[in-house]
């Protein structure tokens, strides 16, 4: 295949490329004044009709009838006419010429939001509900999406629309729930691959045919609903390569603590082991009929509840507004009613603690040379009489007193 040429009517209009293309090629082509999407797929090849019999012959012909049976079977339960399939793109036409077989779809844009993550809680949902309502129309009749991943989905935004909607494509890897191809001819991604989906494509005899379900999906839109939310997949350790294969480990996924309560239960339902354990695509949609629970909260430190309004203290902050020298995170200690002096309630210890004596009624005073009357020192205001105000104190003196205990001796005055 390559630009100018016509297959099957279908006229090449672009270079033909295998960018996110799998094990396939594909191009832009016209037809009727139509535009579509042509995919060519390199394997498997067809043999000819008059090709000499032999054992290679039979077995590539039989995975040849099983390639195209597969994919006329779920292309006669999705019709592109379908109620409810306008957010699914779907193959218009699938063939053969000579030995390589050929899908075709509509040409659409392809264009789509990068960041979902920026988008606002109630823009979240809409965007996850289109996709789950997508899924929903593949599991009702009994059809698996197989390669369910973020290229597999374009988020747009029609002009004039208040919100982005999910466009789910390419259904090359589509089966019928417990009937998945043979583990070799699976080329799906293996990050959003679900545990069981995993163990079946090693072929270690864990896992059969019958465990591919439509779960295998709900454990992909778990993921993809962790990323569109908070903008990361789940964490897991770097020895595995991929999610499932720290689930198949034993190994529990590390989940945004950001994310709602409710979600953080329905993500961790959805990313379970067991497929049976996963919730079905109704309770996803349920769960997200309140806009909110797309909402990050910032939880305080050391605990797992999301804060609540009215607390001293929001998450990372130190400081309270308004509450000079406040840095603690419980709640400041209330300021006394105001008296004769304002002593300072900071105290600090440098040393082990000890009882200090208190101090004699009239401390007798060091005997220390008289000093000239142009260095003496200020003589202590004088005790104000009853019924006066005490005096302010001076300018600039700190009301902070430090207590440097266990250095023994009395106090000095500085």
């Amino acid at each position: 295949m390559k630009k100018g040429d016509t297959i099957a009517g279908y006229r090449i209009v672009t270079d033909p490329t295998n960018a996110n293309g799998g094990k396939c090629i594909w191009a832009f082509a016209e037809k009727d004044g139509g535009q579509f999407f042509v995919k060519r797929f390199l394997e498997p090849k067809r043999p000819r009709d008059d090709a000499a019999d032999s054992p290679s012959v039979r077995i590539r012909r039989e995975v040849a009838q099983e390639f195209e049976k597969r994919h006329r079977k779920v292309m006669k339960k999705l019709r592109p006419d379908s109620v409810g399939g306008g957010n699914i793109v779907l193959a218009t036409d699938f063939f053969h010429e000579g030995s390589t077989y050929y899908k075709v779809t509509e040409r659409i844009d392809t264009t789509s939001l990068d960041r979902p993550q920026t988008l606002e809680p109630n823009q979240k949902a809409v965007l996850l509900k289109t996709l789950g309502s997508s899924l929903r129309m593949l599991h009702d009749l009994g059809i698996v999406h197989g390669d369910l991943k973020p290229l597999n989905v374009l988020i747009q935004k029609r002009e004039g629309a208040a919100f982005h909607v999910a466009k789910l494509i390419d259904f090359d890897d589509s089966y019928e729930s417990g009937d998945p191809p043979r583990p070799e001819d699976i080329s799906g991604d293996s990050v959003y691959g679900a545990p069981e989906w995993r163990r079946y494509l090693q072929d270690d005899g864990s896992a059969g045919p019958a465990d591919l379900t439509c779960a295998v999906d709900i454990f992909a839109l778990g993921l993809m609903t962790h990323l569109y939310v908070t903008g990361d997949l789940p964490s897991y350790d770097a020895a595995f390569g991929s999610p499932a294969d720290a689930v198949n480990a034993g190994e529990e996924l590390r989940l945004d603590p950001r994310l709602s309560d409710e979600l953080l239960a329905l993500l961790r339902r959805m990313t379970a082991a067991d497929p049976r354990a996963r919730p079905g695509i109704e309770t996803f949609l349920e769960t997200l009929a309140d806009p909110e629970v797309c909402a990050l909260r910032h939880r305080r430190p050391g605990t797992s509840a999301p804060e609540k309004a009215g607390t001293p203290e929001k998450a990372g902050t130190a400081e309270k507004a308004g509450t000079a020298g406040t840095t603690r995170a419980e709640a400041p200690v209330a300021e006394p009613a105001p008296g004769p002096s304002r002593i300072s309630r900071v105290r600090s210890s440098f040393g082990p603690r000890k009882e200090r004596p208190a101090p004699a009624a009239s401390p007798a005073a060091p005997a220390v040379p008289a000093p000239d009357a142009a260095d003496a020192a200020p003589s202590a205001p004088a005790a104000p009489a009853a019924g006066e105000a005490a005096p302010s104190p001076a300018p600039g003196r700190s009301r902070v007193r430090i207590n440097l205990g266990g250095r023994g001796g009395g106090r000095r005055t500085p």
